[in-house]
């Protein structure tokens, strides 16, 4: 491996019972819940990747106190919570691309009384961020940008509360945002939805979260109502992440191999698990252990037609799969997929005809339809990190695979391609 470029070296069928890093989605809402808490929280084995690291460093320059704790292989991170009154009056917080981070301090900076700013790379800088300020403003904030994309810049005072309504079919980091504010606003809020919702389970992952640290919020398919109440702190364990999970199951059903993914099981707090479904209907084999989920491959997929709106972050992963298919794989729901840190539609298309696969784009999908013999190929990966793990894995079975820019897995998985190596075996 180089600093610039990383040739994927061919398999035999992996064999791997692995744990992938924490999970990224629930570190970054534990770390928003934690840092309003009333008192001390523990973080038990956070992600530390980018997405993670700029959270930590916006944290602290709001005048959150944490203190992270190493032992052997294991990491805790301790916040003492603010109680819901941000220290600093002040700030300029610089988030990359993420987007989490963003959406979600974004709507805690409201909860202040100052001005903050927001800002990140210029990939960041195009991610619309509209209907989350218009949100923002009609319970009582202002937050403002010329662009309609970052920087955004806060006059805080505090949040009203009151009644909103955002539309469903856009990011739902978005809503996950807003209510992780709510508790602390002058009145109860209710946030009415717009539409359908996309990525459901991501915002009833946030709200599990918000009930582990005390708050309850109630819900049925149209409306979220968010009390007027309090965080209170605790000592919390993060789940491995399901999308990075992906990955080594795809490596199983690609090789025909078996992968388990250590401290995962189906009653999950993160949808994405239901990627294991999708491989299910490709010719896989599921199984729940004592200690994770399972997936092995047959030696034999076909192709299918699917929804990802709800595990939207796994559709490059499964275009992989896509390419060792019997027949085409259509994929859709995932328009919201460009607006991420590429297009993970155009982008990804682009990335696939590499390959020789002929690709058809939608407004809200593709279709990947295999070659008859695969290509080698050199993938640039767009500062994606899913990108690039995605892509990488075809590598496992096509020689010539060569992974431009790996290190840009070090958003949410740093070691990556460590891993892939060790559940690699010899072709």
């Amino acid at each position: 491996m180089t600093a610039d470029h990383i040739q994927v070296v061919p398999s035999g069928p992996v064999l791997a019972a692995i744990r992938p890093p924490s999970s990224k989605s629930i570190t970054n809402r534990a770390y928003i819940c934690a840092a309003l808490a009333r008192g001390e929280s523990t973080l038990l084995q956070p992600l530390e990747s980018d997405d993670t690291h700029v959270m930590n460093d916006s944290l602290r320059k709001l005048g959150i106190a944490i203190a992270v704790e190493k032992q052997s292989s294991e990491t805790a991170v301790r916040i003492n919570g603010c109680a819901g009154a941000l220290p600093a009056s002040n700030a300029e917080l610089f988030i990359g691309n993420s987007g989490t981070s963003v959406r979600f301090l974004t709507a805690m900076l409201c909860l202040g009384h100052g001005t903050y700013t927001i800002d990140g790379v210029p990939r960041m800088r195009e991610r619309p961020i509209t209907d989350l300020l218009d949100a923002l403003t009609s319970l009582g904030a202002s937050a403002k940008s010329e662009t309609g994309c970052p920087p955004v810049r806060v006059e805080a005072n505090g949040l009203t509360g009151g009644n909103v309504t955002i539309r469903g079919n856009i990011s739902s980091q978005y809503l996950s945002g807003l209510l992780m504010a709510a508790p602390y606003a002058n009145e109860p809020t209710i946030i009415k939805l717009d539409g359908e919702l996309i990525s459901r389970p991501y915002v009833e992952m946030t709200t599990a979260v918000m009930a582990e640290f005390g708050v309850e919020v109630e819900s049925d398919e149209t409306q979220f109502a968010v009390p007027v109440s309090s965080y209170v702190g605790k000592e919390y364990a993060i789940e491995p992440d399901a999308s990075a999970a992906s990955y080594i199951w795809a490596a199983a059903a690609i090789t025909g191999g078996e992968a388990e993914v250590l401290g995962l099981s189906r009653d999950s707090l993160q949808g994405d698990v239901g990627f294991c479904d999708l491989l299910v209907q490709m010719g896989c084999e599921i199984t729940q252990t004592s200690t994770g989920i399972s997936i092995k491959g047959t030696g034999k997929l076909r192709g299918i037609d699917c929804n990802m709106a709800d595990v939207s972050d796994t559709a490059q992963t499964l275009s992989a799969v896509a390419l060792f298919a019997e027949g085409p794989t259509t994929i859709r729901g995932i328009a919201h997929n460009r607006h991420k840190e590429t297009d993970r539609i155009g982008n990804l298309a682009i990335e696939l005809r590499k390959f020789g696969a002929t690709v058809d784009e939608f407004d809200d999908g593709f279709r990947v339809t295999p070659p008859d013999q695969l290509s080698p190929a050199e993938i640039d990966t767009y500062d994606d990190h899913r990108m690039a793990m995605s892509l990488a894995l075809p590598g496992l079975k096509v020689p010539g695979v060569v992974i431009r820019d790996p290190g840009c897995t070090a958003k949410t998985y740093p070691h990556f391609f460590e891993d892939l190596k060790t559940i690699s075996s010899p072709s």
